[in-house]
C-alpha cells in the first residue's frame, strides 16, 4: 500500500494511503464561481473563488494522477422546491438571492440549470463520483457516507467553497464519522477574506481539532 506525508500547519504531518483516500472537491459550480450566480447575488463577491480555481484544478490533476478517488458536490434543489426546507428559502430571500429565483445563468440553485452546473475548469471525469446534495454537509440526504464506507475510504482531503459553510459543514461531518481530514488553504474560499481567514484557523486549533490544514504546494510536493 502506497503511503504518502503531506507536511502541514503547526509542524504536523498528514499521512494518508492512496487507496483509502477521496479528493472531494465541493461546490466549485457557476452559482457560486460566476458573475450572476447565487454567490454573486447574495452580495458575495467571485473573485476569491476565482482565485482558488488553478489550485483546485491542480490538486485534481494530482489526484488522478496519483489515483486517489475523486469526488464533485453539488448544492442545488428539485425544479419544484420539494426539498429545500421552508427556512432554508426564507434565508436565500433574506440574503436576495431566493433560491429558484430566476438568474443570469437560469434559476439559482436548481438542479439542471446552467448555473447549476460545474465550472469549465472542473468538469468531472468519466467515472468520478458526483454528489447532489440539497443541504451544506456533502453528507446530508446523499450516498457519500455509503460511498465512502464501501470504497474503505478512511481519507478526506478538502478543497471547494464556500469554507465557512459547505465546506466546514461537510468537514465537521466527516470528523463526526471519524475519517481522517485535510482542509487545504488556498484551495478553499469563503466571500470574505476575513471570514477564511477564521475558518481556517478554528480547524487548526487544539492540535487540529477539525483535522490537519496545508496548502496546495505542499500536497503536490509529498
Amino acid at each position: 500500500m502506497t503511503t504518502r506525508t503531506i507536511a502541514c500547519r503547526n509542524h504536523q504531518r498528514f499521512p494518508y494511503p492512496v487507496a483509502n483516500t477521496a479528493l472531494l472537491i465541493i461546490d466549485m459550480q457557476r452559482d457560486f464561481c460566476c458573475e450572476g450566480g447565487y454567490g454573486a447575488q447574495s452580495g458575495g463577491s467571485v473573485a476569491p473563488m476565482r482565485r482558488i480555481i488553478p489550485n483546485v484544478a491542480a490538486l485534481l490533476d494530482h489526484g488522478r494522477r496519483i489515483g486517489l478517488t475523486i469526488i464533485h458536490t453539488r448544492e442545488g434543489h428539485l425544479p419544484d422546491l420539494s426539498d429545500c426546507p421552508p427556512a432554508k428559502l426564507a434565508r436565500s430571500r433574506n440574503a436576495d438571492a431566493e433560491i429558484g429565483k430566476m438568474g443570469p445563468m437560469g434559476r439559482l440553485l436548481i438542479r439542471g440549470e446552467y448555473g447549476h452546473d460545474f465550472i469549465d475548469e472542473l468538469t468531472p471525469a468519466t467515472g468520478e463520483i458526483v454528489i447532489d446534495k440539497p443541504g451544506f454537509s456533502a453528507f446530508h440526504s446523499t450516498a457519500l457516507d455509503t460511498i465512502l464506507r464501501n470504497r474503505m475510504i478512511s481519507h478526506l482531503i478538502l478543497t471547494g467553497v464556500t469554507t465557512d459553510v459547505c465546506v466546514h459543514s461537510t468537514l465537521r461531518s466527516a470528523v463526526d464519522r471519524g475519517l481522517y481530514c485535510l482542509t487545504i488553504e488556498d484551495a478553499t474560499a469563503s466571500f470574505e477574506e476575513a471570514i477564511q481567514t477564521a475558518c481556517i484557523d478554528m480547524i487548526a486549533v487544539e492540535g487540529g481539532i477539525f483535522g490537519q490544514v496545508a496548502t496546495t504546494e505542499a500536497v503536490l510536493a509529498a
